[in-house]
């Protein structure tokens, strides 16, 4: 016998007993087979179930009836014993099949429904992580000290100038130094002591580390056409750093876990992380959006210091233009058409200020750094 039911009742086990059901045009002929009965059979006509939906997941036919050892309930989830019955019950068990086939189609949108909504709760909450993730980074780095800041980003600092050949004097650092004066003088309320290197490449480039370290390449300078254009890099790299966005970037290459740990108090083990980035703090590019937010920063700072903020635009503008965006400045700092116009707006709702000139002469400050001709690769 090869069971398709399974049956319940008073003689049978407590986890029922297989059973194989014919449907006859009388009713049902239900063969038992189990451990406390020998094997029988038992004929019910249809006058005396009663059908009902049932089961785990309510996909199951409850079928009763009254037997000679008392009450039956057979289990039926076989399709094709299931069909066969509702095609041979008379009408007066046509309204019951109909209420079970509601209860089992009720029973499965609402399944379908819980497991829709359990699956979007899931995919919201897997998109709200991903959407919000810059959100957490902000918040996480709000929980870091600017201690911790300041030795991460000096530790990178000092090994990278260790194997640099670094200007200590001369018309170029002094120059590089009163622009700093400046500028930082409009942030008084500034947690960081910024340190701004020279160091001799013909790199057109400069950048900012976590915690207020700048270095800036002669091949910069060489390339600018006043003071006033590297005063506008000079600004730019101040607030990458005033903003934390080289922070920041750490934070997100550690990854969501490590946010999440942050921000619910862990903060120990983020300084033993943040130290194995080593080399990489100098490959971490910013974000469109933090580079927006460097510039019209930078613009506002320079105009606060007198500085004329147009020699910002007009540097990024030539060498956009000029060099065709192969500067390896504008490799990491990506310009376009859209950026300087936006710089040129932000520029034009500032209030009116009269910018106060240098001391320096900016040809004498270039020639002592060498005249030649910076070659980019």
């Amino acid at each position: 016998m090869i069971p398709n039911a399974l049956c319940f009742g008073d003689e049978f086990p407590a986890a029922g007993a297989p059973c194989l059901v014919q449907v006859e045009e009388h009713g049902l002929t239900v063969n038992f087979a189990s451990d406390t009965t020998d094997d029988q059979s038992e004929s019910v006509p249809f006058s005396s179930l009663t059908v009902s939906a049932g089961g785990l997941d309510h996909d199951q036919l409850v079928v009763k009836w009254a037997g000679q050892k008392g009450e039956r309930t057979l289990y039926l989830k076989n399709p094709d014993v299931i069909r066969a019955f509702r095609q041979a019950a008379p009408d007066q068990l046509s309204h019951s099949f109909e209420q079970a086939a509601e209860r089992v189609r009720q029973v499965r949108h609402r399944s379908r429904l819980v497991w829709g909504l359990v699956g979007g709760v899931f995919l919201a909450t897997v998109l709200g992580l991903w959407f919000q993730s810059d959100l957490l980074v902000e918040i996480a780095v709000s929980r870091i000290p600017v201690e911790w800041e300041q030795k991460l980003g000096e530790s990178a600092y000092r090994d990278f100038l260790s194997h640099q050949e670094v200007m200590k004097e001369g018309p170029a650092v002094a120059a590089l130094g009163e622009m700093t004066q400046r500028m930082t003088a409009q942030i008084p309320d500034s947690p960081y002591k910024f340190e701004v290197t020279v160091v001799k490449s013909d790199v057109v480039n400069a950048f900012a580390l976590p915690g207020g370290y700048v270095v800036v390449f002669t091949g910069l300078m060489k390339k600018a056409e006043s003071g006033e254009e590297v005063a506008g890099v000079l600004s730019h790299e101040l607030n990458h750093v005033l903003q934390r966005h080289g922070l920041e970037r750490i934070v997100k290459s550690l990854g969501i876990m490590t946010v999440a740990a942050i921000v619910f108090g862990n903060q120990q083990g983020l300084v033993g992380m943040m130290k194995q980035l080593g080399v990489e703090l100098f490959t971490l590019k910013f974000g469109r959006e933090q580079e927006t937010e460097a510039d019209l920063t930078g613009l506002q700072l320079l105009q606060r210091a007198k500085i004329d903020p147009s020699g910002m635009i007009t540097f990024f503008e030539r060498l956009s233009e000029k060099d065709e965006g192969r500067m390896e400045w504008l490799s990491t700092h990506p310009m376009s058409a859209a950026r300087a116009d936006r710089l040129k707006a932000e520029l034009a709702a500032l209030p009116k200020k009269s910018p106060e000139p240098f001391t320096f002469d900016w040809k004498q400050v270039q020639a002592s750094i060498g005249s030649q001709t910076v070659v980019v690769p």
